[in-house]
């Protein structure tokens, strides 16, 4: 594979195309905490765009992880503290579908009168609202879907946009390992190294530059897991307060552990971010859809992984999710 190819004609997608085609100015925008596909698919969107001749900002919720440095120093990641928008013709929604993902940008984001794209490979969770759409939830990145936007578009794909469609792909497939990855996804990971791109220096990178104290504040989280439905369903929570896990945030490690025992189809991670709010994380390896899970509680994703924020204590929380996973595997 040389150049990239957008698989079929959707009409959706070409009305997307001339969207990006006519408009002059554009605003990035991704969702609270944005991942790895969310700022790989920014960070390439913006260098191809620019390759075009258009002025391109980029403003998120929240910054980067400090894993994703490499890229933040070579696309301006801008961070909303309020106030206006830049100007912009076209604001691009990446990796999402629902405005209440960026938190407190929604409301400018529905008051600064452009026109909206939503890029992204989510099952839509609400009515649509936006004036174009490029989607295709068959796409296990986002990132992937901007490798086909530039090849319809006959931009340049340089050295940086590669890495961070790599990083778009490696990330949303755990290398490579989850269900998503298809033909097209080992297709467009060969291509971005025919590229440039160092894989071993980018699973350093994401990868193996955590704190000296993440061993031990994971030994102690694993600690804290529980099993039911006779060992499908693992749960673990993180509450405030505890100094060993302070530190840790979100951790693809857990639930990946958790995930390997043989009998385990569902883990639910719940962490407690503040006094009546908790996040979940959810995953599966089997047929069991957590997307629907996750809705239930006002969140969404994919079938075998969603999140959600929830308000609540946590023990009461945490009770609502075990009652609501041990009902899905009822209806599996």
């Amino acid at each position: 594979m040389t150049t990239p190819t957008t698989p079929g004609r959707d009409e959706a997608r070409e009305q997307a195309l001339d969207l990006i085609r006519e408009a002059r100015s554009f605003l990035l925008v991704g969702h609270v905490r944005p991942d790895g596909d969310c700022i790989g698919a920014q960070g390439a969107l913006y260098h191809g765009l620019r390759s075009l001749g258009k002025e391109v900002a980029i403003v998120n919720p929240h910054a980067p992880a400090p894993e994703f440095s490499y890229l933040s120093e070579a696309c301006p990641y801008g961070v909303f503290e309020g106030g206006e928008l830049p100007a912009h013709d076209v604001v691009c929604l990446l990796d999402f579908n629902d405005l209440d993902r960026t938190g407190a940008m929604a409301d400018p984001i529905r008051n600064a009168g452009s026109k909206m794209l939503v890029v992204d490979h989510h099952p839509p969770s609400v009515e649509p609202f936006w004036d174009a759409a490029f989607v295709d939830v068959r796409a296990s990145a986002t990132g992937l879907l901007v490798w086909r936007i530039l090849g319809a578009l006959g931009a340049e794909v340089n050295d940086v946009a590669a890495k961070a469609i790599f990083t778009s792909i490696v990330t949303d497939t755990g290398w490579f390992r989850y269900s998503n990855t298809d033909a097209e996804t080992l297709e467009v990971g060969t291509e971005m190294v025919r590229r440039g791109v160092d894989p071993a220096t980018m699973y350093q990178a994401i990868y193996q530059r955590k704190p000296i104290t993440e061993p031990v504040a994971l030994a102690a989280l694993l600690a804290r897991a529980e099993y039911f439905s006779e060992g499908r369903l693992a749960v673990v929570d993180q509450p405030l307060g505890d100094p060993v896990l302070e530190n840790l945030e979100d951790s693809d490690a857990v639930l990946d552990i958790l995930r390997s025992v043989g009998s385990v189809e569902v883990v639910l991670y719940i962490r407690e971010l503040k006094p009546g709010l908790c996040k979940l994380s959810a995953r599966s390896k089997t047929s069991y859809d957590v997307n629907r899970l996750a809705r239930g509680f006002g969140g969404g994703g994919h079938a075998k992984a969603s999140g959600a924020t929830i308000e609540g204590d946590l023990p009461e929380v945490r009770e609502r999710l075990i009652h609501a996973a041990e009902e899905g595997f009822q209806r599996t």
